[in-house]
């Protein structure tokens, strides 16, 4: 009965305001008290109850040309991402089961350009009885479904296309980060392109398992033109051949669009983002009320060598391991590292999680 005066409402201030932020403003709240509704949930019958009243006031929501641009204050558990070019605005959002398992569910806004229209997709979860992880590609009525997080645009040719960052909860046991890129061919919204170049081989999308104790980093740097991630390795090398037991490695892969495709670059240095003024954005949690309020905090390195910086122009060597290590041979009077080693130590990144290719090199530590 509740969700009946709701749609009432909604239905009224179409008729009463038209598409004006009005409007949008007061079909917003109706969507914020639908969804704490859901989140509230106790069981799979209220959820898909509750679920499907939030998914129809939504639909009729997102037919309204200005929820392209509408300024959302309320619906804080749906990720809603733009892209760029302000062309596209994905609205996803998942529901957790009983058993554990996510479904998901996604809109696609987009503005036609060319054709000066607004248009409005629906993303399809039929993750059931497909693979966990396609390839190929897919069509916006057999999504894998996932949460989307950044959208990058790209052009391939004269064809204008997105790449989409996302999470998958995967299982109990491992969760997934995922690469794939989006482009529309009419009305349709497409996904999967053979634009990930890996050596010899190229994929429509990349998935990458890993296990669910920990996180990897998967994120977009605009200042570099790159995708920066974790590399992934198993805890030991016996556990190669199963996936929920990758973690980070604390190595860094990337890839880089050249030619028309993304390209893998193993062993990559990561290094902090930095705006113009040489100052990074921040989250803190303040006070007893847990409000989140962002600052600028300082992050910009200083070159020590530089005659200008604080310490005054002096000479920088960096000290690893390997030289402390060396030193106290020297001073023992023993050979050194270069002498007496025999043979490369294998660690457990020596497997990479993107080829599935051993590799063969020593990695460079970090600094």
């Amino acid at each position: 009965m509740k969700f009946l005066l709701n749609i009432v409402i909604v239905l009224s201030t179409f008729f009463c305001f038209g598409q004006n932020t009005t409007h949008l403003d007061q079909h917003e709240l109706i969507l914020d008290s639908l969804l704490r509704e859901l989140r509230a949930a106790r069981n799979d019958e209220q959820k898909d109850s509750c679920n499907s009243k939030f998914k129809k006031s939504l639909e009729l929501f997102v037919q309204n040309e200005q929820a392209l641009t509408h300024s959302f204050t309320k619906l804080k558990t749906v990720g809603i991402i733009d892209s760029p070019d302000e062309l596209v605005r994905i609205i996803n959002w998942n529901v957790e089961r009983d058993n554990m398992e996510h479904d998901y569910f996604c809109y696609v806004l987009r503005y036609d350009k060319r054709k000066k229209k607004y248009k409005v997709s629906e993303l399809k979860d039929v993750s059931f009885g497909m693979p966990s992880q396609p390839s190929g590609m897919l069509t916006e009525n057999d999504w894998y479904g996932a949460l989307y997080y950044k959208i990058i645009p790209i052009k391939k040719g004269s064809r204008q296309m997105y790449t989409l960052l996302g999470w998958d909860h995967n299982s109990s046991m491992s969760q997934m980060k995922l690469i794939d890129v989006m482009y529309f061919s009419g009305t349709k919204v497409k996904l999967g392109s053979p634009v990930f170049k890996m050596g010899g081989s190229t994929s429509y999308r990349l998935f990458f398992e890993h296990s669910k104790k920990t996180s990897m980093y998967l994120n977009y740097e605009a200042s570099r033109k790159r995708i920066m991630m974790d590399h992934l390795s198993p805890e030991s090398p016996a556990l190669k051949d199963f996936r929920s037991f990758y973690v980070p490695d604390l190595s860094y892969d990337s890839f880089t669009f050249t030619g028309n495709k993304w390209v893998l670059k193993e062993d990559v240095i990561g290094v902090n983002e930095y705006d113009g003024e040489g100052q990074k954005q921040t989250i803190y949690v303040q006070g007893r009320s847990g409000e989140i309020e962002k600052k600028k905090v300082k992050k910009m390195w200083e070159n020590p060598s530089n005659p200008s910086a604080p310490a005054g122009g002096n000479k920088h060597v960096a000290v690893t391991p390997e030289t402390e290590e060396n030193k106290d041979r020297k001073d023992k009077n023993v050979p050194s590292l270069k002498e007496d080693k025999k043979k490369d130590k294998r660690t457990i990144g020596e497997f990479s999680s993107v080829t599935g290719q051993k590799k063969w090199w020593q990695r460079k530590r970090k600094r």
